[in-house]
């Protein structure tokens, strides 16, 4: 009743497509292979004699290695033969059927490429790509500048004290084995950085380009450049709110889109070739990011506050952490939608796109016009205000707000709002002063 999925697969009767099926399952996270079933779930049974079963399990042996043995189970439902396999999740993964490694993806089978494989190794593992040894380079390639920098951040967070040198910190942290630098130590502090682009620009429409800009550094620079660029293309608003205190609101949630940014850093698959790409167009940003969801995390995961973060990158991540850009692990999207309470008028949109991810931060167009309508509403009344004081510099308040039909708060608000931007001055004492409309 409940169709297929992850965990569950239907087939009409054994056979090929059927240890391709348990090859996925038992490289994804276990299930069962019911046979006896259609894909629509209707109940057909199945032909078996009295060795069937066991020689479907020879087969299946002889086919996935290292060895695959389901369990098998034997059903007469509605007077038909269901056979159900069940199907453990194999604990160092891949396996392999004749050379190939199949995933379980939703419903259905995904044939693993080379990268996969290495990487669902690596997660079987518990073992972080960036923890590897960098080849071909040593210590002496990396920048003691930048080291001394993160080192000096890691105190100041209290979330590392050491009074030890830069190097047993370093190893410590292993991103330095041996006398070796790791590839994370690379990516963050080499003195020359490995060709890992950010690509990021200003567009009018997907074929129109007003500005382009490469970022090509260590990570933690990069990041910083490629926030004060996105920055400089989109709007802040100064808000006052009938006191001298100012409150400052950007066209976009900055902290949600760092967020954002920063798993894009932290999380791509930097064995890649492809660059991360930030595009900021007139009503929406994208980030995209290379490398799709890591381990069995998925996109329906991230939308639950409960969800398990799965780190390509181990150690990049802790060294993010360290300096206090990222919280806890799991939490970003959490944070992210937090943020994106105090902005109504933003919609945002994640999905898996051309082997990686694509982060949409996008303006909602009822948004848009309800905000341009309050603010030509906002901008009248201040005007009429306005138009009081010149036919009446003696007016008061309380008879700006009868005149107009307005609240005493109201009128209040849009006086000290006049006042702060210097189109409003105040002459003498509240009684006996009077009003001055600056040009």
């Amino acid at each position: 009743k409940q169709g297929e999925n992850e965990k569950v697969e239907f087939k009409e009767s054994f056979g090929s497509k059927t240890i391709v099926a348990i090859n996925a399952i038992a490289n994804t996270s276990g299930g069962f292979i019911i046979l006896g079933i259609s894909d629509k779930g209707e109940i057909k049974g199945v032909d078996i004699g009295k060795e069937s079963v066991q020689q479907w399990i020879n087969e299946i042996k002889q086919k996935i290695a290292p060895a695959i043995i389901p369990s098998p189970t034997v059903f007469e439902i509605e007077n038909k033969i269901i056979v159900v396999l069940k199907v453990d999740e194999y604990p160092i993964k891949p396996v392999s059927l004749q050379n190939r490694c199949y995933k379980r993806i939703n419903n259905s089978n995904h044939l693993l490429s080379v990268n996969e494989i290495a990487e669902i190794h690596l997660h079987s593992l518990s073992i972080s790509w960036d923890s590897y040894e960098f080849t071909g380079k040593n210590i002496s390639e990396l920048s003691n500048i930048k080291i001394e920098n993160f080192i000096a951040e890691i105190k100041s967070t209290g979330r590392f004290y050491t009074t030890d040198s830069n190097m047993l910190v370093l190893k410590k942290l292993a991103l330095v084995k041996n006398t070796l630098p790791s590839i994370a130590s690379i990516l963050l502090f080499a003195e020359i950085p490995e060709r890992h682009h950010i690509r990021i620009g200003r567009f009018k429409s997907t074929s129109t380009i007003i500005d382009d800009r490469q970022i090509t550094n260590t990570l933690f620079i990069a990041a910083d450049e490629s926030l004060k660029y996105i920055k400089n293309y989109i709007q802040l608003e100064y808000i006052f709110e009938g006191n001298i205190k100012r409150t400052e609101r950007w066209e976009y949630p900055v902290q949600a889109i760092k967020e954002s940014l920063l798993n894009a850093i932290v999380h791509r698959d930097y064995r890649d070739a492809n660059d991360i790409q930030i595009k900021i167009f007139d009503n929406k940003i994208t980030i995209f990011s290379p490398g799709k969801l890591y381990g069995n995390l998925t996109i329906s995961d991230l939308e639950k506050d409960d969800y398990q973060s799965s780190l390509r990158n181990k150690l990049v991540a802790e060294a993010f952490y360290l300096i206090g850009e990222i919280e806890k692990y799991g939490t970003g999207f959490i944070r992210i939608r937090k943020l994106l309470k105090s902005y109504p008028e933003i919609y945002f949109t994640f999905e898996e796109v051309s082997n990686g991810i694509l982060v949409t931060y996008g303006k909602n167009t009822t948004q848009k016009t309800t905000q341009k309508t309050t603010q030509k509403t906002t901008q009248k009344t201040r005007d009429l205000v306005l138009n009081c004081i010149k036919e009446n510099s003696e007016i008061s308040r309380a008879e700006i707000a009868i005149k107009l039909n307005k609240s005493d708060s109201t009128i209040k608000e849009h006086i000290a709002n006049l006042k702060h931007s210097g189109e409003l001055l105040r002459i003498g004492s509240d009684k006996a002063g009077h009003w001055e409309v600056k040009k």
